[in-house]
């Protein structure tokens, strides 16, 4: 059992309730397919249990495996100085087959994002500065893959099944 290492802090995407009891934070790759079979359950825990719950995402691409991770994650940290992270995400991990750039100013497009803005953020060392302070976050809290779960700061280490995933929420909130 290891133990999230960076508290929520005021550079964290959240959502759910802000001020839910529960915290789950992943740490997420937006072209690892596991992140993909996650993205739907993470999406019915945050319906079934978001009077209670808030959600972070933070970013840990893979990029020696996945070699559209990287840019991913610029897109969705871009969209997300405009306010659009949340629908980046979703936008990224709906799509995991089309990530090429030139697919993600495609997303940024759809999205009425200011594609000039985007694309200076997407090479801005903010963006990366970021990112890194993400993956080093995660690294520090013994994420080695993804997606990798934390429930109120402490790793879950069981597959996640939305059945697990409810039961260890439900479990947390009766604490």
């Amino acid at each position: 059992m290891t133990k999230l290492i960076i508290p929520q802090n005021n550079k964290d995407h959240i959502t759910g309730n802000i001020k839910g009891t529960v915290t789950l934070v992943e740490y997420g790759d937006f072209q690892c397919p596991s992140c993909g079979e996650a993205y739907p359950i993470v999406k019915e825990i945050l319906k079934r249990k978001g009077d209670i719950l808030k959600f972070i995402f933070r970013n840990f691409p893979l990029y020696q495996i996945h070699s559209n991770a990287l840019h991913a994650a610029y897109a969705a940290e871009s969209a997300g100085k405009q306010n659009k992270f949340w629908e980046m995400h979703d936008k990224l991990l709906e799509n995991q087959d089309n990530l090429e750039d030139k697919d993600l100013q495609q997303y940024a497009k759809d999205l009425s994002l200011d594609i000039n803005q985007f694309t200076k953020d997407m090479k801005s060392n903010e963006i990366a500065k970021k990112v890194e302070e993400d993956i080093n976050g995660g690294i520090k809290s013994g994420v080695n893959g993804t997606p990798t779960f934390f429930i109120n700061g402490i790793s879950f280490d069981k597959y996640y099944e939305l059945d697990l995933l409810l039961e260890a929420i439900d479990s947390v909130k009766r604490d």
